[in-house]
């Protein structure tokens, strides 16, 4: 279940407070308190929190990321952002991982964020490069290139905005949150992406593929991953998705979307009154015309029609 936080406040103490429920590590180290206006709004999950936040005073603040990776796009009056003595960029996301990184503004500051657990990012990255050794480290504070960034940004507003209606979705939720973590890793420059280079893993015996499957089927209403059902098989995400194409000429992905129809179409197919919307919710599809669209290529008909049916 997804925890939804919205506030506004004038005072000092609220906003660090506030904040340090999401990041420990945050510090307010200068704060005139005459000038303080400070609007927030998140959805916390399990090990991932998405933060918008907008704060105006006249401040200097830090975090130290340690056991937390915090992707995010600030843009402020006056505003100055650094680690240690390097200036970061501000016309892109930045990220932040291992190093101090310090903010100083007049004015507003408006922020963006993506809030992971350190140690479920890193296992999630070792999971999908196939690098059982790899250890999460930020090279780069800044997104990698314009299209990088561009790309962060997308990701936010639409998991930010799905989020809203769908954290108490356990399927929707998770995917929303490995979609975050995903473009997280590839936009900025991390140790995940000189992992994934390292990793030459290709080739699967069957009987992985049919552990996968058989962990699929039985799991396909819980709110799995790519991961998961990688972790399941006893290989890496990459060596999954070749292992599928090879096998089953289908992605993980598509094969999950599969069961997942099959799903809800026994849902539909139930003798009591169902909403479709409410079906595919709960089978993971959080747009009702990408479910129609779907349902129609796997079985040639709408899913309201089946509903009908029965």
């Amino acid at each position: 279940m997804g925890h939804v936080l919205k506030m506004r406040t004038q005072g000092a103490d609220e906003v660090e407070e506030v904040w340090q429920r999401f990041v420990p590590s945050a510090r307010i180290d200068r704060l005139d308190p005459r000038t303080v206006s400070f609007a927030w709004n998140s959805v916390g999950l399990k090990g991932f929190s998405v933060v918008a936040w907008e704060f105006t005073a006249s401040t200097t603040a830090s975090i130290n990321m340690n056991d937390q990776m915090m992707a995010c796009r600030m843009v402020g009056d006056d505003l100055h952002t650094r680690t240690g003595r390097d200036q970061i960029d501000q016309r892109r996301p930045w990220l932040g991982l291992d190093a101090p990184i310090t903010a100083e503004w007049t004015g507003t500051a408006k922020v963006r964020a993506f809030v992971f657990d350190r140690t479920e990012a890193q296992r999630f990255a070792r999971t999908a490069a196939g690098d059982d050794r790899l250890v999460l480290r930020r090279l780069d504070p800044s997104a990698r290139d314009r299209e990088s960034a561009a790309r962060w940004e997308r990701c936010f507003s639409y998991v930010s905005a799905s989020l809203a209606v769908s954290h108490d979705e356990p399927i929707v939720a998770a995917e929303l949150q490995r979609h975050a973590l995903m473009t997280t890793l590839t936009s900025f420059g991390t140790s995940y992406l000189d992992g994934v280079e390292r990793a030459h893993q290709r080739t699967a015996a069957p009987r992985t593929v049919r552990r996968a499957v058989a962990y699929i089927e039985a799991h396909a209403h819980e709110p799995i991953t790519l991961d998961d059902i990688a972790l399941a098989a006893g290989i890496s995400t990459r060596g999954l998705q070749h292992a599928f194409r090879r096998d089953l000429d289908a992605t993980p992905s598509e094969y999950l979307r599969r069961v997942r129809l099959a799903g809800a179409r026994e849902e539909l197919r139930s003798e009591a009154a169902v909403s479709v919307r409410d079906v595919a919710r709960r089978w993971g599809f959080t747009s009702p015309s990408r479910f129609a669209r779907y349902y129609r290529e796997n079985y040639g008909e709408n899913p309201a029609q089946t509903a009908r049916m029965f």
